[in-house]
């Protein structure tokens, strides 16, 4: 009976810890969760989404530029309505309040990450010596977060450690998903007797995220748009350096055997391929200056890490050396045959003759021998 009583105290306290928490998650929603985002701007963020663009250096402060749109279920394939830019720090620290605001509506506990501490500019000892950190953008990239290294304590004089002002700090569990389309509000399947009848209508509203760079952002016009653009490309993997290599050397193998086959031309053929080009308006030197043009061209692709435009001009230039040693080999080989067959004929044509002349010589054709008289002359008388 003791027992029935205990089970019975319990699940009436259960039910008391469920009831409460639902009105806590109801007063969450009723009192405006983080009202400090919201600003009362009357905005209806449940119809935008927001896209993360880059991060870069603007001004000599890291920003985060990011996209606004309308009609957010279209996943920001329409247009934006505006291009913006706000500091790393005012980003982040709304983007983890909206990461903590989805997390509650979800009925989840979230937990900061330990890195975001340096969102706030913080201070630290390397080496003996009193720096400042602080959350900015990654050197050499535009697609992530680094922490930076400062002088001052405001966070806004630049400094470095043997050469880099980039902290070697992981801070993979506090990055921005770049050029990942969210919709600004966060809706979860949630049930009549967890909120009142006002949360559908008041949470549309409610979002950390957009609500802070929508008033703290600025405009990103060209100049700021234009930034970031020429690194934000993907490194030289394994794969790629073993196909480049193979690449590079079957084109260096084609030159040496080209060189090879023409050093073999006949002066004739080499007299009617230089009248070619020179009735193209080229001429040997033109050639060779065109090819090495090319080939520095694509050495500073590769450099650049211009992956596509690399391949393409590589494989034009195998394409065109291999059509050249080829039209090399066949005429070489056509020639060949055709100078066999020629002394053969001639060979033929020789001993025709011969023939023709013995037989003339047999019959007597062709040859007039000379005067014979009838009668010996008479010689003089001897006394």
């Amino acid at each position: 009976m003791a027992d029935a009583e205990d089970a019975a105290g319990d699940d009436a306290a259960a039910a008391a810890d469920d009831a409460a928490a639902a009105d806590d998650a109801a007063a969450a929603v009723d009192d405006g969760y983080f009202n400090q985002y919201n600003f009362d701007d009357g905005m209806m963020w449940t119809n935008y989404a927001i896209l993360p663009k880059k991060c870069i250096v603007y001004n000599d402060v890291d920003v985060i530029v990011y996209q606004i749109f309308e009609d957010g279920y279209k996943q920001c394939a329409n247009d934006p309505i505006g291009t913006y830019y706000t500091s790393v720090p005012q980003f982040m620290e709304a983007y983890q309040a909206q990461l903590q605001d989805d997390s509650r509506f979800a009925g989840d506990d979230y937990v900061a990450p330990d890195n975001s501490e340096y969102i706030e500019c913080t201070a630290k000892e390397v080496n003996g010596r009193q720096y400042y950190i602080q959350l900015g953008c990654t050197d050499g990239t535009s697609q992530s977060l680094s922490v930076n290294i400062y002088s001052d304590e405001t966070c806004e004089t630049r400094s470095d450690v043997d050469g880099y002002d980039d902290a070697n700090i992981d801070v993979s569990d506090v990055q921005v998903p770049f050029k990942s389309c969210r919709g600004c509000v966060f809706w979860t399947d949630v049930t009549d007797d967890v909120v009142d009848d006002g949360y559908f209508e008041n949470h549309k509203y409610d979002s950390p995220l957009c609500a802070t760079v929508w008033n703290y952002g600025a405009v990103c016009d060209g100049k700021c748009q234009k930034m970031g653009l020429s690194v934000d490309r993907e490194g030289w993997n394994g794969s790629d350096k073993v196909l480049l290599s193979i690449l590079s050397i079957f084109g260096i193998a084609m030159v040496a055997t080209i060189y090879q086959k023409r050093k073999l031309m006949s002066n004739k053929d080499a007299l009617l391929e230089e009248a070619a080009m020179s009735a193209a308006g080229l001429q040997k030197s033109h050639v060779i200056g065109i090819m090495a043009l090319v080939v520095l061209v694509i050495i500073i692709f590769a450099s650049i890490r211009m992956k596509n435009t690399t391949w393409v001009l590589l494989l034009f230039v195998d394409f065109i050396l291999f059509a050249y040693l080829m039209k090399l080999t066949v005429d070489s080989g056509v020639k060949t045959c055709g100078v066999g067959g020629d002394d053969s004929d001639d060979d033929s044509d020789d001993d025709d003759d011969d023939d023709d002349d013995d037989e003339a010589q047999r019959k007597g054709e062709g040859h007039t021998p000379p005067d014979v008289p009838a009668t010996p002359p008479t010689l003089p008388a001897i006394t």
